[in-house]
């Protein structure tokens, strides 16, 4: 009973594992039958629990270290980045422009109380 709790604790670690049982790939018996063979072994939970799929990601675009990372940003244009953030700054105060004129502040006429002896503009 007491690797049951173990278990249920190592799930509340790795929320993970639930969306496999709700879509039907696993089922919690066969998480338990892994957890109650391996433990909380990382290279047994890799594919379920996304550990594996950063260092996939981090391969399929080349970056496997830090050197390679500062190299790709090396190969960045940065006069092109500017020039989209300008671009895009103009698009949105274009758009700013065109909704604020919707807006039309009334001016309004300064109060002026009525004198006491008229009742009903007499």
């Amino acid at each position: 009973m007491a690797n049951i709790e173990e278990f249920k604790g190592f799930v509340k670690k790795n929320p993970k594992l639930i969306k496999y049982t709700k879509s039907g790939e696993m089922s919690w018996q066969k998480f338990y039958e892994l957890y109650d063979l391996y433990g909380e072994d990382e290279n047994t939970w890799k594919p379920y629990l996304g550990t594996a799929e950063v260092a996939a990601a981090s391969t399929a675009l080349g970056i496997t270290s830090f050197a390679d990372l500062m190299g790709l940003l090396k190969n960045v244009d940065l006069d092109s980045v500017q020039n989209g953030v300008s671009s895009i700054q103009r698009v949105l105060s274009v758009v700013q422009d065109l909704t604020g004129k919707e807006e039309k502040t009334e001016v309004k006429q300064e109060y002026k109380p009525r004198p006491l002896y008229k009742h009903f503009e007499d």
